[in-house]
């Protein structure tokens, strides 16, 4: 597979999930990301005859699929009531992969308020085993992103954003069901950078590389490749030359900017020297 044909589109909520295969094959766009939250695409609305058309056009059409928690839901909540609803949320998630013939769903570590940080923690590395516990029953495969900072004097930010928070949950989970998602742009806001996290995460157990521009140690924005200062071609031959085959995932501006931008990307890629 070619690197464009490897550099996929978050689709998110912006097309019921059929509309959606039918964007990416006439695109030529081989992987797609969904949420299940809202509208057409809510989890509660694929009965088994919808999803087998789903499974068909996927097959059909030589896409494939993944699914993208919300991360407004804090797998880190320890809350009664709320915490079980935690678990029904990503266990439906889990339910639905293998019905709609996904391959893999992104989830988080949640966030904190800043006086909870342990406890937060602690209940979302907890959650987040039986959780994978539960999707070795199902063949489904999560992968914990890496997500970005908030502001030094925030009151709520998000877990596993730093190497080392990430770090604390990976190390914790060894399954054939669990795996990671890399967002380079998260990474370009921190002091490592990329070259930082490429040194220091297992980058074998990457399975999808998520994108966007941003500007270096800035705050957490999905800017069109060119609005901002993080440099496509240098993150590509970093990663292509330690031996990544997973797949990279646009997720910024409009379905076109995001299918249009895979050609830049490729040309910066090559620029920089990768065999594309």
């Amino acid at each position: 597979m070619t690197l464009m044909e490897r550099i996929g589109v978050d689709v998110g909520r912006r097309l019921p999930l059929e509309q959606a295969i039918e964007w990416a094959a006439a695109h030529g766009v081989r992987h797609i990301d969904i949420q299940l939250d809202t509208g057409a695409n809510a989890v509660t609305r694929f009965d088994p005859a919808r999803a087998r058309g789903i499974r068909a056009a996927l097959k059909r059409h030589g896409v494939h699929l993944g699914l993208h928690t919300l991360s407004a839901v804090n797998v880190a909540e320890y809350s009664p009531f709320l915490s079980e609803a935690v678990d029904s949320y990503l266990m439906a998630y889990i339910d639905a992969m293998p019905l709609l013939g996904a391959e893999s769903i992104v989830v988080h570590a949640g966030y904190h308020f800043t006086a909870d940080v342990e406890m937060r923690m602690a209940a979302g590395l907890d959650r987040l085993k039986r959780m994978v516990s539960y999707a070795e029953t199902k063949g489904a495969l999560l992968l914990l992103e890496n997500l970005n900072k908030e502001p030094v004097d925030a009151e709520v930010h998000y877990l596993a954003h730093t190497i080392e928070e990430w770090r604390h949950y990976y190390d914790a989970i060894d399954s054939p069901a669990f795996a990671l998602s890399f967002t380079a742009n998260h990474a370009h806001l921190l002091p490592e950078g990329v070259e930082g996290f490429l040194d220091a995460i297992p980058l074998e157990r990457v399975v999808e590389v998520r994108l966007a521009d941003c500007f270096r140690n800035g705050h957490e924005q999905h800017l069109v490749p060119g609005q901002g200062n993080f440099d496509f071609g240098d993150m590509f031959r970093r990663i292509e030359a330690r031996g990544f085959k997973g797949h990279y995932m646009n997720a910024f501006g409009t379905l076109d900017d995001m299918d249009t931008s895979r050609v830049r990307q490729v040309e910066a890629a090559r620029a920089a020297g990768v065999a594309c």
